[in-house]
């Protein structure tokens, strides 16, 4: 018998993820942050231990998480959640560092004409 977190490892598009927990959604909001409000679910699915539950109860777990992750993103842009790492460094979190700059005028020790 396939549980909840066994359907859900099948499944790939966003769209699918709410027909199969039955969470109701805007098309046009998913088309915008699907990546984004899958992740964040994902987020929160791993703070739960989901494994030890009765599948009811993990399937009703899903569908809160999904709920939740898709109102986040209804109440605010993917900018602003920043649930990616580049969208993190955008928002000055620690970006890498640059490599420095050598002429190559300096390795061959020729100076520029």
């Amino acid at each position: 018998m396939m549980g909840v977190l066994d359907e859900l490892r099948e499944l790939s598009a966003a769209e699918e993820f709410f027909a199969c927990l039955d969470v109701p959604y805007d098309p046009k909001v998913v088309h915008v942050a699907r990546l984004h409000i899958l992740r964040r679910m994902g987020e929160y699915l791993a703070a739960d231990h989901l494994d030890d539950l009765d599948d009811e109860v993990a399937r009703e777990a899903c569908r809160t998480h999904l709920a939740q992750a898709y109102e986040d993103f209804t109440r605010s842009s993917p900018l602003e959640q920043r649930v990616f790492k580049v969208l993190k460094q955008a928002a000055g979190g620690p970006k890498p560092k640059s490599k420095p700059f050598v002429a190559l005028n300096t390795l061959t020790g020729r100076a520029s004409q």
